[in-house]
C-alpha cells in the first residue's frame, strides 16, 4: 500500500493485532464527517484493542494528501492503485469500515458514516472482536 502520511507497507503486515480499515475519499461527505470520530477511537483506552487505518479511494493522491493534512490525521492513511484494495474489500459505497481479527480475517463491515468513538460504536466492535485473554 502506499503511504499517503507515512512509509509504504503491505497489508499483511498488520497480521498479528485486530485491524479497523476505514476506506474513504476526499470528495465524499459522509467518509470526512466520520473521520474525526475515526482518529479519536484510536487514541483511546479501547482503541489499543486494535490498530486504526484509512484507505483513500481518490484517483488524485495529491487531492488525499490536502485532505489528509486540512484534517490533521495522525494514523496510519493509504492510497488504493488501481481500486486493488476497493475490489479486494467490497468497497461498493463509501465509507467503508471493515474489521478485521488479528490473523487477518474479516470479522463484520459496516457501510456508512458512524461516530466511530460513541457507545454504539464500541458495542459494535466489541460484540464482534473477541475479548482480549
Amino acid at each position: 500500500m502506499r503511504g499517503l502520511n507515512g512509509p509504504d507497507r503491505l497489508l499483511s503486515q498488520y497480521r498479528g493485532k485486530p485491524l479497523l480499515i476505514n476506506v474513504w475519499a476526499s470528495w465524499c461527505g459522509p467518509c470526512r464527517q466520520e473521520m474525526g470520530s475515526l482518529e479519536r477511537l484510536a487514541w483511546r483506552e479501547e482503541g489499543k484493542r486494535f490498530t486504526v487505518i484509512g484507505i483513500s479511494t481518490d484517483d488524485s493522491e495529491p487531492a488525499a494528501k490536502r485532505y489528509l493534512q486540512q484534517a490533521n490525521a495522525t494514523l496510519n492513511h493509504y492510497i488504493d492503485r488501481a481500486l486493488e484494495l476497493e475490489n479486494m474489500l467490497g468497497a461498493e459505497r463509501l465509507p467503508l469500515t471493515i474489521l478485521v481479527d488479528a490473523n487477518g480475517r474479516v470479522l463484520a463491515k459496516y457501510s456508512g458514516a458512524r461516530e466511530w468513538d460513541d457507545a454504539e460504536a464500541a458495542r459494535w466492535i466489541g460484540s464482534r472482536l473477541p475479548a482480549k485473554k
